[in-house]
């Protein structure tokens, strides 16, 4: 009989495992060969590492009817924050990597983004909307302060005085206020901060490497301070486990400066499902069955219902209540209506200034 070595949780990191893709053809278990492998896997402390990429274009485009935008950039790929339930992990499996460990710790830097941009920018036939940074993966993820991806990409933004929608989790995004303070002032800039949950003790295990909850409401604080239109997002809302602070979280937001509000139930597609399970078998033991239930009670009976009509927010008796509760606590602490409101962003000052990136212009 082989004896598997069995996954266990790593400290500073979400995911429990690395199981292998969808699109694998053979998947891989560890196995102790007697010579003190156990123990040293164990041990083992997965690194950080960023491989460059040089894509061809830089905006993304959507026509889901459930998202509030149709453009989008991502300047990374992978998340070093390691939340567990991030709807982006099955993304790695396209590149022959795990949605698991490996989306959390082998990451890809798109360091030509800015210079993507501008040229796509400049473009005769281009028409501008607001551009979401934060869309698929962080912007303000840790390594973002050394590869100052986004800035630059905000940097190309703010001259050709286009707008810009940011979601975030970390407190980096405050660094760049002196260029959203001004976009803001023109009505082009707004940020949304994702809170997932008020417990210090939860986001460690759940999203390992994001700023704790209390520098987001920081943030927050920030940013409105300045001028800059802040919005909450309480994502995901996991039925059984962090549902319970909805209005908690709403009440610390507004009081922070925050205008507006927005949830998305917990979604589970692909790989996510197995993931998902792993981390709550580990972090709370006690709670799988429930968890789970209430998660396919919100989905009719499944983990995952991709219909854009409920995609976000779920089906069904729980769903009807965590969306009527969240109803209450928006109208209780002054929030608009939905993030979107606090966030609509002129499109008229538009301009293609003279010069790029590597050539000033013969006026300035």
């Amino acid at each position: 009989m082989v004896d598997v070595i069995p996954d266990q949780a790593r400290k500073g990191r979400g995911a429990v495992s690395n199981r292998s893709g969808r699109f694998e053809a053979v998947t891989h278990s560890r196995i102790d060969d007697g010579w003190g492998t156990a123990e040293a896997l164990g041990n083992e402390r997965p690194r950080t590492t960023v491989t460059d990429e040089h894509p061809k274009s830089i905006m993304a485009r959507n026509t889901s009817p459930d998202i509030p935008f149709d453009r989008s950039i991502n300047p990374y790929r992978g998340c070093e924050h390691g939340c567990v339930y991030c709807f982006a992990r099955p993304t790695h499996a396209y590149h022959g990597l795990s949605p698991g460990l490996d989306f959390e710790t082998k990451l890809f830097a798109k360091p030509n983004a800015a210079a993507l941009l501008d040229a796509t920018l400049r473009k005769s036939g281009y028409v501008p909307a607001t551009v979401q940074l934060g869309a698929n993966t962080d912007p303000y993820q840790p390594i973002e302060r050394t590869r100052r991806i986004t800035r630059d990409v905000l940097d190309v933004l703010q001259r050709f005085n286009h707008p810009v929608g940011i979601t975030t989790k970390s407190d980096l995004v405050c660094r760049d206020i002196d260029i959203l303070a001004p976009m803001a002032a023109k009505g082009l800039a707004g940020v949304a901060i994702s809170i997932t949950t008020l417990d210090g003790k939860l986001a460690r295990t759940l999203e390992p490497r994001c700023p704790r909850p209390d520098k987001r409401l920081a943030a927050i604080k920030a940013l409105s301070d300045v001028g800059i239109p802040c919005a909450v997002m309480a994502a995901p809302i996991i039925p059984g486990l962090n549902d319970h602070e909805i209005e908690d979280i709403l009440a610390h937001a507004r009081e922070a400066g925050a205008v507006s509000a927005d949830y998305v139930m917990l979604r589970l597609p692909l790989e996510i499902h197995g993931l998902f399970e792993e981390w709550l078998q580990a972090h709370a033991p006690t709670r799988p069955r429930k968890v789970m239930n209430l998660i396919r009670e919100t989905r009719g009976g499944k983990v995952y219902d991709s219909d854009f009509s409920q995609r976000m927010q779920g089906t069904g008796v729980y769903a009807d209540l965590v969306k009527t509760r969240f109803k209450a606590a928006l109208k209780r602490n002054g929030f608009h209506n939905n993030a979107a409101s606090g966030f609509r962003q002129r499109t008229d000052l538009f301009v293609r200034p003279l010069g790029t990136l590597d050539q000033a212009s013969l006026f300035d």
